[in-house]
């Protein structure tokens, strides 16, 4: 085969490459596969590259029977595990035989079918416990319970809970999916800020006042116009400072300030800062970089209790992504947490 051409063949491929000979001898690789694997390997046997006992079974079959395969390749990097799908393939020329070896990365494809599989399984989980309880209940009423009054209504009781608390993850679940649908679009309306934090502020005053917490707003005054989804927004600080309420402890204050930075150093723009802080127990740092995950929770029994879906804060993500903010958690246990969204200022 001509070496000039295959390499001037190679080269052109956006991903790593190399051919094998019938001597089973590397021959050639692109910078791509260089890259991947080291320089100086043309001219080595490939079991010396490529041990990973599946890729070398393809390559055994496309060398000695002319056959394509397939075959995975993962490679351990300083930051993840890189999975690729290598295509075998044979080759000829000028009386010469080999095979060519193409690496497709397909690790972010591998990511996304885990996370849809993850999704998916804690859907029917969160729905599959109150759907049996009601199934139960609705059993219990038609039976035992039937002219039983007092039971009656205590069951009615739960069955209602129980069909909020499936409503909400609904309710939830579709926020979620508008929001991922919007993302890419930036909003461009101007809206008051400080407008929306002292409506979602009054907004939960009725709940303040049961849970004990007073919910204080500090910072800079009124009005603060920044681009954004007036809607959108008004969920984002509703959600916080709602859980500021449930996880503050009774009888302390919740903390929300405004203040600006002339220049962030993240969005490397000016921009305004609210954080959201309560007096709570505090998180464990170990949660902090899984918190805005779907699903996930510090004390899942707790959240449930307590009406949680475990969407919020992945919806609070999401939601200030599309406004090319940042949001970041810090907590101390015993002392109490702090959320920051970060939004591009007018």
């Amino acid at each position: 085969m001509n070496s000039q051409l295959v390499l001037s063949v190679l080269d052109g491929l956006p991903m790593p490459a190399l051919v094998i000979d019938q001597a089973d001898h590397i021959i050639a690789l692109n910078a791509h596969a260089k890259s991947l694997f080291g320089p100086g390997l043309e001219g080595r046997h490939y079991i010396l590259t490529l041990r990973q006992p599946s890729l070398l079974d393809a390559i055994e079959g496309t060398l000695r029977h002319r056959q394509a395969g397939q075959a995975r390749h993962v490679i351990t990097g300083p930051a993840r595990e890189v999975t690729y799908l290598v295509h075998v393939n044979p080759i000829a020329g000028e009386g010469q035989q080999g095979a060519l070896c193409v690496f497709e990365d397909i690790t972010d494809a591998e990511q996304i079918g885990e996370i849809r599989r993850d999704f998916v399984a804690n859907v029917s989980h969160e729905l599959r416990t109150p759907l049996t309880a009601l199934l139960g209940f609705i059993e219990t009423l038609r039976g035992a319970a039937k002219d039983d009054p007092v039971a009656r209504e205590r069951f009615l009781g739960i069955m209602e809970h129980e069909a909020g608390r499936m409503n909400r993850l609904v309710r939830d679940l579709l926020h979620l999916s508008r929001v991922e649908a919007e993302e890419r679009v930036r909003p461009t309306e101007l809206v008051d800020l400080s407008a929306i934090i002292a409506m979602a502020t009054a907004t939960l005053k009725p709940m303040a006042d049961a849970a004990g917490v007073v919910v204080r707003v500090t910072g800079l005054p009124g009005p603060l116009k920044l681009p954004a989804d007036a809607d959108q927004l008004t969920q984002v600080f509703h959600n916080l400072i709602e859980n500021a309420i449930k996880y503050g402890a009774a009888g302390k204050t919740v903390t929300v300030n405004i203040s600006r930075d002339p220049r962030d150093p993240n969005l490397r723009a000016p921009a305004i800062k609210v954080d959201v802080a309560d007096q709570g127990e505090g998180i464990d740092a170990l949660h902090l970089p899984r918190l805005a995950e779907r699903f996930y929770r510090v004390d899942s029994h707790r959240s449930r209790e307590k009406g949680g879906t475990g969407l919020g804060l992945a919806i609070v993500k999401h939601i200030i992504n599309r406004h090319r903010g940042r949001f970041r958690i810090e907590s101390d246990l015993g002392k109490g947490s702090v959320f920051t969204v970060i939004l591009p200022d007018a």
